[in-house]
């Protein structure tokens, strides 16, 4: 009964109104450090940083818009917020976990660059 419904409260989450949803940036294309010039390379290194940015404003927002939600929600168990949380913890940790990939493999392409480029 309980796994019911925490599947029937994290169906519903994911199925309240987009009206507060928050968008997930979408993922950059990195320069092949292997053959691209200096001038690739600097603006990707720009939009590395800009997609951390909008990362980072995205955590922020799904954070605002949970808190903003449990605020609204009158009637809501502890089950509930604990559901909610976790849903919360796994967004924002797959959001992490890219931007580390993002990170390690930019930088493989830097030191593919700097090899090419000696």
């Amino acid at each position: 009964m309980t796994r019911l419904l925490s599947l029937a409260i994290v169906s519903l989450m994911f199925s309240m109104p987009l009206a507060l949803a928050c968008d997930y940036p979408q993922r950059i294309e990195i320069p092949n450090g292997a053959t691209a010039s200096k001038d690739e390379m600097i603006a990707g290194q720009r939009a590395v940083k800009d997609y951390m940015a909008s990362m980072d404003a995205y955590l922020a927002c799904i954070d605002k818009e949970e808190k903003d939600t449990l605020a609204s929600m009158t009637d809501i168990t502890e089950e509930e917020r604990e559901v909610r949380a976790a849903a919360l913890i796994k967004k924002h940790n797959a959001a992490v976990e890219e931007m580390e990939t993002v990170a390690a493999r930019f930088n493989e392409e830097v030191r593919a660059y700097k090899a090419n480029s000696e």
